[in-house]
């Protein structure tokens, strides 16, 4: 939970309390020995293509309040995409062998005449 500056330098102080990451500055305690627990939910909203998922916490003045909050995108529609493009140029003829030109002759070097 978040605590003010001078609450963080007394636990700094008193080697209670390590800093994690200087920017943004974040401290995390060495043991539990006293406090409230603050309440959070997961919370996930499933979708077709994107799945939301959040923290959520329960304050007694502020109400819920998100706490953190992302966003999952799905891979199964662009895979399907991606597998359908490739059908529908194989029906169509379009893949080409790398010694070969679609619209012409042969251009591989062992082959060229002249």
């Amino acid at each position: 939970m978040p605590c003010t500056p001078a609450r963080a330098r007394m636990l700094l102080r008193g080697r209670k309390a390590v800093v994690l990451r200087r920017y943004p500055f974040t401290i995390i305690l060495k043991a539990r020995t006293e406090g409230d627990l603050q309440p959070i939910q997961l919370k996930a909203d499933p979708g077709s293509k994107v799945t939301g998922v959040s923290l959520v916490a329960d304050y007694a003045k502020r109400g819920k309040t998100v706490v953190w909050a992302m966003d999952l995108q799905h891979r199964g529609q662009s895979i399907k995409d991606a597998l359908d493009s490739n059908v529908v140029s194989e029906e169509a003829g379009v893949i080409a062998r790398p010694d070969t030109v679609l619209h012409g002759s042969i251009t591989a070097p062992d082959r060229m005449v002249g």
